[in-house]
């Protein structure tokens, strides 16, 4: 399922600038949709507006927000009760969403599967390892099977084996049919997993496109043979190299 945004502007209260100013973007379904922006570029306000988590009033808000099919969100934050174990907080999060019965139990358990989180199922969120906890979030985020997953930065604090596990997750996530927003700040990332990338800035999308596209049409010349242009490079030249709060 698509999504797409057509002069989307966000204000959160009492700020002097807005999160998003009429921001237009359109995400084709299937595949994996890279996210890129400096800190403070708007990426979580736009993932959290498509979520449905934020809508603000007349003054706070303006645009259209088109989102097809079922969504699923795995946020920045932990996104689980820590005092609860792996299994009660699936059961829960399960049935907050309308599961129940054989139904749930058979997606805790593909969830679980899929994450490989069924050895600490028993265990208390909070005492399990980040790579641990970065999977039980992505198996909280698909146990209605949604069609729209959106990720911001799912990766953020693990070890390097489990960054390469969660890649690999969600890039066979990837179908027709669901759509996959991914935002982070790590280029090789977005390189590795991503069909399309959208680089964006002060609430703006800088650039849109494939990632050959995005490569090769910068603005600039073409680079000479054998000397490829690569998305850091494109995203220092589009962002500045001021450092971000």
């Amino acid at each position: 399922m698509g999504l797409s945004v057509a002069g989307l502007s966000f204000r959160y209260p009492g700020s002097a600038e807005p999160a998003l100013d009429a921001m237009s973007l359109d995400i084709p379904e299937g595949g994996v949709f890279g996210l890129l922006g400096p800190n403070g570029a708007g990426k979580t306000t736009l993932i959290s507006v498509l979520a449905g988590q934020l809508r603000g009033k007349r003054d706070e808000m303006r645009g259209s927000v088109r989102v097809e099919g079922s969504v699923g969100l795995v946020p920045q934050e932990h996104a689980f009760y820590p005092m609860l174990t792996c299994l009660e907080n699936l059961r829960f999060f399960g049935a907050v969403q309308g599961l129940g019965g054989a139904e749930l139990r058979l997606r805790v358990d593909a969830v679980a599967a899929f994450g490989r989180i069924e050895g600490v199922l028993a265990r208390r969120a909070g005492q399990l390892s980040g790579g641990l906890k970065r999977r039980l979030n992505l198996a909280i985020g698909l146990l209605t099977e949604p069609e729209v997953l959106l990720l911001d930065e799912p990766t953020v604090g693990v070890d390097p084996q489990s960054r390469a596990f969660l890649l690999e997750s969600i890039r066979s996530l990837a179908r027709p049919g669901r759509t996959i927003v991914y935002t982070s700040h790590y280029m090789e990332e977005v390189q590795a997993i991503c069909d399309r990338v959208a680089i964006i800035d002060a609430g703006r999308v800088l650039i849109s496109g494939t990632l050959d596209e995005l490569l090769q049409n910068s603005g600039e010349p073409p680079p000479p043979p054998r000397r490829q242009r690569n998305l850091e490079q494109l995203f220092m030249q589009l962002t500045s190299r001021s450092l971000r709060d």
